[in-house]
């Protein structure tokens, strides 16, 4: 997946870099069709992003059997992420300082391809497949009927702590992708379009600060009613970022909202690595990464339409709606604790699991 997510980078770089692309129309007709092969290259390199972020998950928690130290791990992992987030759009910008835009592109598939490399290379993941064995991404086990004979069962049962690990996670990718929408609406509504930057840099600060206090902490509350908290913390100063007076303001109201980002995520995956059997636990992984990667993609385009057709207010409070009413997941559903090897990611045994 990394090779086709590379290949597809580079072939968006040389598209990009023809005669009649989008932002240089040298003939007519030309703009609509490079848009569309430009559209299609995007959408497949998206289906083809390797999934380094759950398998690097997975690797944690079989190297890390302490649930102490693994909520430690994670919150390190998610740091790391976001100081990517801070980081990549500042080299971004020293790059195409020095070449054409599609280096960025070029740039980006050489470092996807080494980081792949790396981690199919590293220690760990050599020991792990040296034994014989696979990484995890094999099939959830199958769950018994009852006559106590494995069943194939279709869609397959959730267990609720992943129910809310996913609903959690989606609700925070589509709160923060209409987020950074709706800053641009604000800065540009304030006369101030290079406070953009600042607001989003100042969220993944936030973050990343959070996510280093998160796993400094010894935590007695469960992860799921832990996770209603993060997301209502989250919640609150992003619903109520469109009423602050003046861009300074919203730079630090983002990162008091950035300090409980990566806490919620690390929270999210840890639920889903508890709920998931061992070889399900990439899959589970995966679930929570996806149901992020897909509210942000959705709720980015919802704001679209909503910015001005509704006050700014307005806007910011219905991108927060869905995390707050997402915390309410750990209320419905009732806590109940397997052991995580009876637990399938999507299967449960005739007894009760998370």
């Amino acid at each position: 997946m990394a090779a086709a997510y590379a290949l597809l980078l580079t072939g968006l770089a040389v598209a990009t870099s023809w005669p009649g692309a989008p932002d240089t129309p040298d003939t007519p007709g030309a703009p609509g069709a490079s848009g569309v092969l430009l559209g299609a290259l995007a959408m497949a390199a998206g289906a083809c992003v390797p999934p380094l972020g759950p398998v690097m998950r997975t690797l944690w928690s079989r190297l890390v059997p302490d649930r102490d130290l693994l909520r430690r791990a994670y919150s390190l992992d998610t740091v790391a992420e976001e100081l990517l987030f801070v980081t990549g759009p500042l080299l971004v910008a020293l790059l195409v300082r020095v070449a054409a835009p599609p280096a960025g592109l070029a740039v980006s598939a050489a470092l996807v391809l080494t980081g792949a490399f790396a981690l199919i290379t590293s220690p760990a993941v050599r020991s792990w497949t040296g034994r014989g064995k696979a990484l995890p991404v094999a099939a959830p086990p199958k769950a018994p009927d009852a006559s106590g004979v494995p069943s194939r069962r279709w869609p397959p049962r959730v267990a609720p702590g992943l129910r809310q690990a996913i609903a959690v996670s989606a609700a925070m990718g589509g709160c923060l992708g209409a987020f950074d929408l709706l800053v641009i609406a604000f800065a540009d509504a304030h006369g101030a379009p290079a406070v953009v930057a600042w607001v989003l840099a100042a969220l993944s600060g936030g973050s990343a600060i959070g996510g280093l206090l998160h796993g400094a902490v010894a935590w007695r509350v469960p992860h799921r009613t832990r996770l209603a908290f993060l997301a209502v913390a989250l919640g609150i100063p992003l619903a109520s970022a469109g009423f602050v007076p003046h861009p300074a303001v919203l730079v630090a109201w983002a990162a008091l909202g950035g300090l409980f980002v990566a806490p919620a995520l690390t929270t999210a995956y840890l639920i889903a690595d508890e709920c998931a059997a061992p070889a399900a636990r990439t899959r589970s992984g995966a679930w929570v990464n996806t149901s992020f990667n897909a509210g942000s993609a959705g709720s980015t385009a919802a704001a679209g339409l909503l910015v001005g057709r509704f006050p700014l207010t307005v806007c910011f409070a219905l991108a927060a709606a869905p995390v707050l009413l997402s915390a309410a997941t750990a209320l419905r559903f009732p806590r109940r604790r397997a052991a995580p090897e009876a637990v399938g990611l999507a299967t449960r045994a005739s007894r009760p699991s998370r």
